[in-house]
């Protein structure tokens, strides 16, 4: 009897196993997401800042200081190279594949789903279909060194030294809150950006891809109803669209690329012009 319930004791205080990927826990994924994120949204605003002279919109998604590419491509980094620390040359190319194709799904996807380009390297050789060049790739396979053998060991050690000074359920707690506002996030923007362009397609008429269809049935679907007409120019009119989205931009049937900054009025597509760029 006593054998028995020492057996139980031990299994109930065994730490339960995590469900992980390649090793490393959904709960450490999440957290990497958003603290890199956060540092990719802090990183392009001060280069918006330094480049261009303004303080405008870095983030990924309508609310939250978020830039998803760099939280995406910090996680797939660390799963996919992680096995790879101990050599600089297979990290280098490590990451110039892996940051390669990354880049081009994410621009992939943002034609898709959003109708969207967020950038464009048609005009750099040796690109593909504009979505990745050579130069950023090696810029990936340089970024990766320097990320796996120094930045990321040096977050880790500030994610543990957090991790022993707060309980770790608050943590987990706080984590997930976070990342069900991410979602949410991405979802409201998904519907934010759809309203945006097809109302830009159908004031300016634009030629774009399937724009019969965008006209006649997204528009009518959209603003036909005055209640929900009223509820997206309420919440996601043209400043906070642009505001938030200053360089997005679509292309037309004959491979132009469109800023939807130009078809909004006097709207300023930034929050502060801290100086005139030289």
């Amino acid at each position: 009897m006593e054998k028995n319930l020492e057996k139980l004791n031990v299994e109930n205080n065994k730490p339960k196993k995590e469900f992980t990927i390649l090793g490393i826990s959904i709960y450490k994924i999440l957290v990497y997401f958003i603290v890199y994120s956060i540092a990719g949204y802090i990183v392009e605003t001060l280069f918006g800042i330094i480049t261009k002279g303004v303080w405008e919109s870095r983030q990924s998604f309508l609310y939250g200081p978020f830039c998803g590419i760099y939280g995406l491509g910090a996680v797939v980094l660390i799963l996919s190279l992680q096995y790879f620390n101990k050599s600089t040359n297979k990290l280098f190319i490590g990451g110039f594949i892996v940051g390669s194709i990354v880049e081009y799904l994410v621009s992939l996807i943002g034609e898709l789903i959003f109708n969207v380009k967020w950038w464009d390297y048609s005009d750099m050789p040796l690109n593909i279909n504009g979505r990745i060049c050579v130069y950023f790739s090696i810029f990936w396979g340089f970024l990766a060194v320097y990320f796996m053998t120094s930045f990321h060991p040096r977050m880790e050690k500030l994610i543990s030294k957090i991790e022993a000074k707060k309980p770790m359920k608050v943590l987990k707690t706080t984590t997930i809150i976070i990342s069900v506002f991410l979602l949410l996030d991405l979802l409201i923007t998904m519907y934010a950006l759809k309203a945006f362009i097809v109302r830009k397609v159908y004031e300016y008429d634009l030629n774009v891809s399937n724009k019969e269809y965008v006209v006649n049935n997204m528009y009518s679907e959209l603003y036909d109803n005055e209640k929900t007409a009223n509820f997206i120019y309420k919440y996601f009119g043209d400043e906070k669209m642009i505001k938030t989205f200053p360089n997005l931009k679509i292309q037309d049937l004959d491979g132009n690329m469109l800023y939807l900054n130009q078809y909004v009025g006097d709207i300023q597509p930034y929050y502060l012009k801290l100086f005139d760029k030289k």
